[in-house]
């Protein structure tokens, strides 16, 4: 029975939750997840608890923001003339926009708010500054 070690492709089962149970993503009615073990494809802390474990064997871990998406940082949150928002575009709510920083690097962000004048936009991930908890099983060691 192969353990996973950095440099691995493995096959993971998972299932990723908020402290509240909500699920926010799931293989399970998929077909498994595959990556390589130290690309960074996935956070860090999915990483961290995939190293070690064997094939076969499930495990439940609780993964603090910093071993996430980060905190949640307030300065990502900017609130824009409604002018500035295309014309073809009808805002609504939770709605994703892709913007152009000054740098030419695009980034997604979340309309948090509305008003008449003015759209508040959010670049944070919307998984920053939670918590997440997975339940990973490992399915196989592919390669190494």
């Amino acid at each position: 029975m192969a353990q996973a070690k950095i440099g691995d492709k493995v096959k993971v089962h998972y299932s990723g939750s908020l402290k509240d149970g909500t699920v926010f993503d799931s293989s399970l009615e998929k077909e498994p997840f595959e990556f390589t073990l130290g690309e960074d494809m996935v956070i860090p802390g999915f990483e961290n608890a995939i190293i070690g474990m064997n094939e076969g064997e499930t495990k439940t871990v609780s993964i603090p923001p910093e071993e996430a998406y980060g905190d949640y940082r307030e300065e990502l949150v900017v609130t824009v003339d409604r002018s500035q928002i295309p014309s073809d575009i009808e805002p609504r709510l939770g709605m994703v926009l892709q913007v152009r920083s000054r740098e030419g690097t695009i980034a997604n962000v979340i309309i948090r708010d509305i008003t008449e004048d003015s759209v508040t936009l959010d670049g944070n991930h919307p998984l920053a500054g939670k918590e997440l908890t997975f339940e990973i099983k490992l399915l196989e060691v592919v390669a190494n």
